[in-house]
């Protein structure tokens, strides 16, 4: 199953739509066609004996004035994008599936999961006949029958038993035709030796360790300070981690501990709680944090305004100078926002305390290297501490052992950024939702610019196939 048609990318000001105050994408760009790229040329196109992806699964936006017919609904809901595009022009014949929670009734702007987007005037039984009406064959997140018969009796009363029939039918082809292609319904059981022997295999956990090495970017490298001495000595400063709360709103207080597992560190370099012993520093921190619902206050609502707050990818204190006003989407129902600006209202990041400590590690430190370890999955703005560090990591999830044998020269760095790292929120905030490739790239000190497929190896800037293919390619654009 692949995801999200037809791009999931492009929510307004880069908010979430698994809930209300995420629920439009937007393309300011007017540039739909480049989302739809990795579907078309990929999912569709595949060579092996389906020919192409098994399943689709449309996101829950509401694409903002895409439908020429000037619908605006959940893409699930989407006669436009289901029947007429993914469907008819693309000729996908495989399952669609609504992403989670689409029939569920609204409640409220910050509710996770419940994402009737465009649709929230109609039942529950009324939204899963739309969606039948659009093309879909399953309803992600629910399990229960009743509104789906009771679709069925509304396709009965307005075309006839037989059109509702055969509509019914014609999913479950799709359904069972998976079913078929993987022999369950032959053999429906597993082979309990040969599970054991793939699950966990050392070829599979070799293959994904080394992903996971070739994934890390090493971006600085002032004086060529890495890789470190096998015999140095480390300071690595605990971090704060500050109190956070899950998709549901689970809760998880604040604490103070190691980034890193020590003893793993230890079989690398001798580690030190004290600053002055140390040859150089590793300070581990996380890309800047906005919340649960980043881009949105319940307690500013509350309190009288539109509830809408910037998302920031510095750590600083941000205020929203240019953002739009009015914003592209919004909602005119009396419950919703039609205005959804964010401008001139100032955020901080939770984990701010993150800058604090690569500034704070520096003045430790005094003339000796600092090294930062940047966990990212966003762009991030590091104009706030680049100049005073030496060495600079990034990475998207990956174990310490792979970060530190990188670190240590074990391994050659050969990751390239997957994304632009900007100069400064001016540019992210002028950038459009749905255009690749339009922010200023951030300049280090040492004069290398942070666009994409930029990295480092030992010898220098990475100039190799790849990056011959990227810009080659960049430059047809």
């Amino acid at each position: 199953m692949v995801k999200h048609w037809p791009g999931g990318g492009t929510g307004e000001g880069g908010r979430d739509a698994h809930y209300g105050f995420g629920k439009f994408g937007v393309y300011p760009g007017n540039n739909m066609e480049t989302h739809m790229i990795p579907f078309i040329n990929g999912a569709f196109d595949l060579q092996g004996g389906t020919g192409m992806a098994s399943a689709v699964m449309p996101y829950y936006t509401i694409s903002y004035n895409q439908d020429p017919t000037g619908e605006n609904v959940g893409n699930a809901f989407s006669e436009y994008f289901i029947n007429g595009q993914l469907r008819n022009e693309y000729g996908f014949y495989g399952v669609v599936c609504t992403d989670w929670g689409v029939t569920r009734d609204d409640e409220g702007m910050a509710v996770f999961g419940r994402t009737p987007w465009g649709v929230e005037h109609l039942s529950e039984a009324e939204r899963h006949y739309k969606i039948i009406l659009a093309g879909c064959d399953q309803f992600g997140g629910n399990n229960d029958s009743d509104p789906v018969i009771e679709a069925y009796q509304m396709g009965v009363e307005e075309y006839g038993e037989d059109f509702i029939r055969s509509r019914f039918e014609q999913s479950a082809v799709r359904l069972l035709r998976n079913i078929f292609r993987v022999g369950l319904f032959e053999n429906p059981y597993l082979d309990l030796e040969k599970t054991n022997a793939t699950v966990g295999s050392p070829e599979f956990m070799t293959a994904g360790y080394e992903a996971q090495l070739k994934s890390i970017v090493l971006l600085k490298n002032q004086g060529n300070v890495l890789p470190a001495e096998k015999d140095a000595t480390v300071y690595v400063p605990k971090r704060h981690i500050p109190a956070s709360s899950n998709f549901f709103g689970g809760e998880t207080p604040a604490r103070v501990e190691y980034p890193m597992n020590l003893d793993i560190v230890r079989k690398y370099f001798n580690v030190t709680e004290n600053s002055d012993e140390a040859d150089f520093a590793l300070v581990v921190i996380e890309g800047p944090e906005n919340g649960r619902t980043a881009g949105y206050s319940e307690e500013e609502a509350k309190a009288g305004g539109n509830g809408f707050q910037p998302i920031s990818l510095q750590y600083g204190p941000y205020t929203a100078i240019e953002a739009r006003d009015p914003s592209t989407a919004g909602d005119a129902r009396e419950n919703d926002v039609l205005n959804r600006t964010y401008k001139g209202k100032t955020v901080t990041s939770r984990n701010i305390s993150d800058l604090h400590m690569v500034l704070e590690t520096k003045k430790k430190m005094k003339d000796k290297p600092v090294v930062v370890i940047l966990n990212i999955s966003n762009p991030t703005v590091i104009a706030e501490f680049e100049k005073d560090i030496q060495g600079l990591l990034v990475h998207f999830g990956v174990q310490d052992q792979a970060v530190l044998d990188i670190v240590s020269g074990q391994e050659q760095p050969s990751g390239l950024l997957p994304l632009q790292m900007p100069l400064d929120m001016k540019t992210v905030e002028t950038q459009m939702e749905d255009v690749p490739f339009d922010m200023l790239p951030y300049v280090d000190s040492e004069g290398n610019k942070y666009d994409f497929c930029f990295g480092l190896n030992w010898s220098g800037v990475i100039d190799d196939e790849r990056t011959a293919m990227y810009r080659r390619e960049l430059s047809m654009e």
